[in-house]
């Protein structure tokens, strides 16, 4: 089965896992939510969601490897292709009742990020895109800023308890001290969509996992702006700091962290 084949599945898996997602979301004061640990919810929305996504996938492409956020990853070989996915990114807006939360699908074969979708349903947009597919949000094509400084708009930044404020602020600060102002909203995926679309200058954090952001970085992929080298190493299974943005963006702020990440 063609790459083509895989991206069309993951569309159409995407949006019935957003409107699993959406059910529980309208009917969240009924849900049990689980803290796996400090600032880190699950509940079963995000179970459901990735056992939903995990075996559609499984069954049309039994040869792929998966990894998701809540279920255990199947074991993976160099070459393979592999689907990381994360069935709700933004949980904890998700159970406040914010809208700010979606759902992530990546495929990454041969260590190269092939494509990815980010559906929030709440929202009523569903982007997807890769390298070899031009990027769309609800079909339409989309394009990033074309910007040449962090002055120049909204930056996404992400902060978590995997990086601490030690490694953070310092770098936080010169970026504000340059000029920069921030936007967050709890979801890697969804700000890296919306670096593709335009709406944000940048996107940059510490630490993030994959599942987290791999398929907004093939969103950004597909409008030919650049994220940092992620999959290198060990990113695929245990995440890393993450710069995207347009070249000249991206290189200021590369300048602006050095030394922190």
């Amino acid at each position: 089965m063609s790459l083509e084949d895989r991206y069309r599945l993951g569309v159409e898996v995407i949006r019935e896992a957003g409107e699993l997602a959406l059910g529980y979301f309208n009917a969240r004061d009924k849900l049990t939510v689980q803290t796996k640990g400090p600032q880190d919810l699950a509940s079963e929305a995000d179970l459901n969601t990735e056992i939903l996504i995990r075996e559609r996938i499984t069954k049309a492409f039994p040869e792929d490897a998966f990894m998701g956020e809540e279920t255990p990853p199947t074991e993976y070989s160099e070459g393979q292709g592999i689907w990381v996915v994360d069935p709700i990114d933004g949980t904890q807006p998700f159970i406040c009742g914010m809208s700010c939360w979606c759902v992530s699908i990546a495929f990454v074969r041969n260590g190269k990020l092939e494509f990815g979708m980010v559906n929030a349903p709440a929202r009523d947009e569903l982007f997807a895109g890769g390298k070899s597919f031009p990027s769309t949000l609800n079909g339409k094509p989309i394009r990033g800023m074309k910007t040449a400084t962090v002055k120049d708009g909204l930056t996404g930044t992400g902060y978590s308890l995997k990086s601490g404020p030690a490694m953070f602020l310092p770098a936080f600060q010169r970026f504000l001290e340059a000029g920069g102002m921030f936007y967050r909203d709890g979801s890697g995926a969804l700000s890296l969509c919306y670096v593709a679309a335009g709406r944000l200058v940048a996107f940059f954090e510490p630490v993030i996992k994959p599942w987290d952001c791999l398929g907004g970085m093939a969103v950004v992929d597909g409008v030919g702006l650049q994220n940092s080298n992620f999959l290198e190493d060990v990113g695929l299974h245990k995440g890393g700091r993450l710069v995207s943005g347009n070249a000249e963006v991206c290189a200021e702020i590369e300048e602006l962290i050095a030394g922190s990440y």
